[in-house]
């Protein structure tokens, strides 16, 4: 299914133990408040990707979790296991490590992993914000690295010098060589904790990009993967599970929740994944809902069906059209993310849906097709225009303001389905009186 990445970038990829600042470098590099970051160690448990530019040389930076070698607990060995496949195809290592600390054992360990390696390895020593703080870093070349260089991620002290150490043999940029842009659709996969989510994007690039195991909250931040087919980049996100406030103490949770929502806004095409073997809880309504408010398309993954006794999809589907009325536009898939069954389908959905939001009708089509309709309540149309996309939003210009008859809205939203095919799509209907002087 995966065709290939749609640019080949220099990776730099950025390890270190748990809670020496690395997705605040990370930030700092990309520019972007990709990565949770806060004093708990242990938030960053996958891989995290992004692109940066530095002084016109492009290249792949890459945030693994926080490394402890020969740590046996079930997380720290699988956070190891992402490390190593990371660390095996980069260009650069930038080895972070806490600049106010003493070296430790772990350090040491981690030291000789990445020398055994063979990789060209940077080592950052974090933390150091101020000129009288830079004798801390001597200590460190016991390490055994040649490039030692100081830095503050959070200051963004440093980061410059550390930059053009690392990039300096980085091919540049030309806008000669820029490929055409293609066609780029953001899916974010949301839902309950263990429900699957990390399971499905696993699946759906073929590789075990994403920790999976029976612990539940195991993915914390939002890790991505890039698809490419048939000329379309397809990215998915794989967001934390979405717990219920009350549910959500640690800190680490809690920007969860929010990066989260924020990775909705920024996608396209939601999955909701549902957990076949639990039917749908009240719970999976709220996560549902913060799709529907942002105005996404959205699609329902029915997961865990190969573990279903009584495979009713008829029944199924009508108590998730019963709990969740409100996303009667979206199309339900029935699969198996650990078996891969169902999972072809997921990639053309999206696209239909995608193409569906971002379809736009003339005014001229819009006002032919209204004029053939049969409002009740009855209500004057002037004309309709259409006022965006994504989702799809028409604005009718009446004899009375305010906002439709909801069963006048019902129609009106229905028959717009039928006529120009907006599947998987909200579609929002806005109403204003003309103005006399329009009259």
């Amino acid at each position: 299914m995966r065709d290939a990445q749609p640019l080949m970038l220099p990776s730099v990829v950025i390890v270190g133990r748990p809670n020496v600042g690395k997705s605040t470098l990370f930030n700092a590099i990309t520019g972007q408040r990709r990565a949770i970051v806060g004093d708990e160690p242990g938030i960053t448990r996958d891989r995290m990707y992004g692109e940066a530019v530095h002084r016109g040389r492009a290249f792949q930076l890459i945030d693994t979790g926080g490394i402890i070698p020969n740590d046996e607990e079930l997380i720290p060995s699988q956070i190891l296991k992402q490390a190593r496949v990371a660390l095996e195809n980069a260009d650069q290592i930038i080895f972070l490590i806490d600049g106010r600390t003493e070296i430790t054992a772990a350090d040491r360990d981690l030291a000789m992993m990445l020398r055994k390696l063979g990789k060209p390895v940077t080592l950052a020593v974090n933390k150091i914000d101020t000129q009288a703080r830079q004798d801390l870093t001597l200590d460190f070349h016991s390490l055994g690295f040649e490039h030692v260089i100081a830095v503050s991620a959070e200051h963004r002290v440093g980061i410059e010098d550390l930059l053009d150490h690392i990039t300096g043999e980085f091919p540049r940029v030309d806008e000669g060589d820029q490929q055409p842009a293609r066609t780029k659709i953001k899916v974010a996969i949301i839902g309950r904790p263990n429900v699957g989510k990390s399971t499905l994007l696993n699946a759906l690039t073929g590789s075990e990009r994403a920790i999976v195991s029976p612990v539940a909250g195991t993915t914390r931040d939002a890790v991505d993967e890039t698809i490419t087919k048939d000329d379309v980049d397809y990215v998915f996100v794989d967001t934390a599970g979405i717990r219920r406030k009350g549910k959500t103490h640690e800190m680490a949770e809690k920007l969860s929740v929010v990066m989260a929502r924020r990775q909705i806004r920024m996608a396209h095409v939601v999955l909701i994944i549902l957990d076949a073997t639990e039917g749908v809880l009240g719970h999976d309504a709220t996560v549902a809902g913060y799709a529907h408010e942002e105005g996404r398309s959205v699609i329902l993954c029915v997961n865990k069906w190969d573990a279903v006794e009584n495979k009713d999809k008829r029944a199924f589907t009508q108590q998730i059209r019963d709990e969740l009325k409100f996303l009667d536009y979206a199309p339900v898939i029935f699969m198996s993310a650990k078996k891969g069954i169902g999972v072809s389908q997921i990639l053309p959905l999206v696209r239909k849906c995608y193409e569906s939001a971002s379809k736009r009708v003339t005014t001229g089509e819009l006002n032919r097709f209204v004029d053939r309709l049969h409002i009740e309540p009855p209500i004057k149309i002037f004309y309709i225009t259409q006022a965006g996309q994504r989702p799809p939003t028409f604005v009718l210009f009446t004899d009375k303001g305010g906002a439709l008859h909801f069963s006048a809205e019902r129609y009106l939203v229905n028959r717009f389905r039928e006529q120009f095919g907006f599947q998987g799509t909200p579609v929002i209907v806005k109403v204003k009186e003309r103005s006399r002087r329009g009259r």
